[in-house]
């Protein structure tokens, strides 16, 4: 009985020992990867700015009187020369009579004047009139020729003043709120506007960019790095304060040729329709702005790129023999969820981008392709069966 416990036992122990594996020969750890791949993009800035009328005209009187009227609704559109204020224009519409009777005056002294010159010329040849009488004669009327210009200026210069009772715009643009009531006085060249038009259709956003990175993407196009975008891809998008796109695309103006010393940057200015006054002035906003395109762009996700303690941006790659490799890359750019990655990876890598946590560099892994396996899963089947089914 004992001999046939202790060679169960032996058995036992042998069985044991042959299904225990051997040791230092675990399975390597898996590795989803991605497939490195190069593709067109064009690299877009997101800038922030504020909008800014088109026009603006502050009114101001240009000669001196009381208003009468105001002849517009505040908070309309206006049109350019729509009256918006009458002044009072007695004195100057007898200012014109006046002036106008001066003319009359010059004019018939010019007359006398041409008359006696000319009978002089004709009694000149007789001796009845001397040459000094002939002289002193075409003097007169050469004065009188000039007073009738000066008379004449005289009412062309009251007649504008009389049209300047009148106050019209000189823009067409959304009027504002009036400063003044009929029964001001109001003076010529004023400081005080009396009332601000502004033109809003189209509108001017003006946006600021770092002078650093105007210059960085100028260096990228002389270099061939970037290619400069065709009209038809250079529009500019809006993006509102709600996070909604503004529904019509802009384009770029002009950029400042200075810098601005407190803030080390830039201004951009671009043009935008706005036939519903949708966009106000001083409303913030921020614009999609495209400042160039790559055409062999590498984008990947951002969790497969990680950063050492210098800042260095690193990234795990499955080399030959299925081994780790460690990359140092450079990242230009987050775009979403991704890093534009300029150096360090090309076409046909094989990224690392899932188990980072159990793979080290020179280890190797049992490589996992992410997009063959999504494509091979199929989609998850929600739907609940009947009552009749599970009893079945």
């Amino acid at each position: 009985m004992l001999l046939l416990t202790i060679s169960t036992l032996v058995a036992a122990c042998g069985g044991q020992e042959e299904a225990t594996p051997v040791a230092g020969k675990q399975p390597a750890p898996q590795a989803g990867f991605i497939t490195v791949d190069e593709r067109p993009f064009t690299l877009v800035n997101e800038l922030s700015g504020r909008t800014t009328p088109y026009q603006v005209a502050e009114v101001r009187p240009q000669v001196t009187g009381i208003i009468t009227k105001r002849l517009f609704d505040e908070g309309q559109t206006v049109e350019a020369g729509q009256a918006l204020y009458q002044l009072d224009d007695k004195l100057y519409r007898a200012a014109l009579d006046s002036a106008k009777a001066d003319v009359a005056n010059a004019r018939a002294n010019l007359e006398s004047a041409e008359l006696t010159a000319k009978r002089y010329e004709k009694l000149i040849n007789t001796g009845a009139v001397s040459r000094q009488m002939l002289d002193e004669a075409r003097a007169t009327r050469n004065a009188g020729n000039a007073q009738l210009a000066a008379a004449e200026a005289a009412v062309a210069t009251v007649q504008i003043n009389l049209d300047y009772t009148t106050i019209d715009a000189p823009i067409s643009g959304r009027i504002g709120r009036s400063a003044v009531t009929a029964g001001a006085l109001v003076t010529a060249n004023q400081t005080t506007s009396l009332v601000t038009i502004r033109q809003l259709d189209p509108i001017y956003v003006d946006l600021t960019q770092s002078y650093d990175d105007l210059q960085a993407l100028r260096a990228a196009m002389a270099s061939g790095e970037l290619e400069t975008l065709g009209e038809d891809r250079a529009a500019v998008t809006l993006a509102m304060q709600n996070g909604e796109v503004y529904a019509h695309k802009g384009t770029l103006q002009f950029s400042e040729y200075s810098v601005d010393e407190a803030t080390g940057s830039v201004t951009l200015r671009a043009l935008f329709p706005n036939p519903d006054g949708t966009l106000l002035p001083g409303l913030f906003v921020r614009a999609r702005l495209p400042q160039g395109q790559r055409a062999n762009a590498i984008l990947v996700p951002q969790k497969s790129i990680a950063r050492e303690p210098n800042g260095q941006a690193t990234a795990l790659v499955i080399g030959e023999n299925d081994t780790v490799e460690k990359r140092n890359v450079t990242t230009r750019k987050a775009v979403g969820n991704q890093w534009l990655v300029s150096d360090g990876l090309k076409a046909g890598d094989r990224l690392i981008v899932d188990g980072l946590q159990k793979i080290r560099a020179g280890g190797p892994v049992s490589p996992v392709d992410i997009a063959a396996e999504q494509a091979s899963t199929p989609p998850a089947n929600t739907t609940t069966p009947t009552s009749d089914a599970k009893r079945g």
